[in-house]
Formats: structure tokens, sequence, C-alpha cells
């Protein structure tokens, strides 16, 4: 029963992980691409949209879940046949924290920026927030992308040791 506890948390934190690292890749090379071909008045809108309509369990869940299931899928492997995969596990977390702190510390915080401007129509401005905001949160967002795909990457083949494991009866 211990075994399947501690694979069912290493698959979940895989499969979350990938679910957030493949949303911080799709804004990275389609979205805020073609954000960027428009006018400063749909950008603005658009983002602000997308920033409040993100505000959703189907983002929530995995974003904030994924950093507690890493963390039980690392304690989960700490007792013995489970330490050889621990180290990518530990590299993981690391990875998806940093993720993690990025978004608040950066994303967040320009998002709630955006939204403070006011309605697109109301502000004087559109180029000057949108200056402020596109390239600093673009460049940030790709880095997130990478941290969080290369967490993503540590924890497959974490399930590829504990899969060689648990195959082998080890």
């Amino acid at each position: 029963m211990f075994e399947l506890f501690r694979s069912a948390a290493l698959v979940a934190s895989t499969l979350t992980t990938g679910l957030i690292a493949g949303l911080f890749y799709a804004f990275t090379c389609a979205v805020m691409l073609g954000l960027g071909r428009t006018d400063d008045r749909t950008f603005v809108s658009a983002m602000q949209w997308i920033n409040v309509k993100i505000l959703n369990g189907w983002f929530l869940v995995p974003f904030v879940g994924t950093l507690a299931l890493i963390a039980l899928a690392g304690a989960l492997h700490l007792r013995g046949d489970g330490r050889h995969v621990l180290p990518w596990i530990v590299a993981a977390l690391v990875l998806y924290g940093l993720t993690f702190a990025i978004t608040a510390a950066v994303n967040v915080p320009l998002n709630d920026q955006l939204a403070a401007a006011g309605q697109p129509d109301g502000i004087a401005d559109l180029a000057a927030v949108r200056e402020a905001f596109e390239a600093t949160w673009n460049r940030w967002n790709l880095i997130r992308a990478v941290t969080s795909t290369a967490a993503f990457g540590c924890l497959a083949w974490a399930l590829v040791l504990h899969g060689g494991i648990a195959s082998t009866g080890a």
C-alpha cells in the first residue's frame, strides 16, 4: 500500500508539473507572440481579461497543489528503496519553487499593476501601460517556462528510475 501512495504522489506531481509547464510554454510560444502583434488597447484588454479568468480552479489547484505534491513525493521517497530518486524530486521541488516564487514576485505584481491601470478606454497612455508590462512579463514568463519544464523533466526521470526499481522488485 505504501508503494502505491509513493507511486501515485510521484505520478500526480509529474502530471501537474507538466500541466503548468505547458501553460507557461504556450504563453511563451503562442499567446504572447500573438498578443504582441496587436494594438495597445487590444493587448491591455486581453491581458487584463486573461489575468481575471485564469484565477479559477483549473489553474489554481494544479499551480498551488504541485508544490505540495512534489514535497509529498519527496517525503514518501525518504525511505530506503525510494532514496535513489530523491535527488531528482528535490531538484524538481527547487525548480518548481523558483517557478512559484517568480510568479508571486514578478508576474502577479505586474498583473496587478495592469489591472490597477483601469479599463483600457479610460487609460490616457495605453502605450506606456503596455511598455511597463510586456517585456518584463514575457522575460519572466520564459524563465518560469524553463524552470517548470526542467522540474517536469526531473520528475519524469524520477518516474523512470522509480519504475526501474518497482519492476525489478528491489
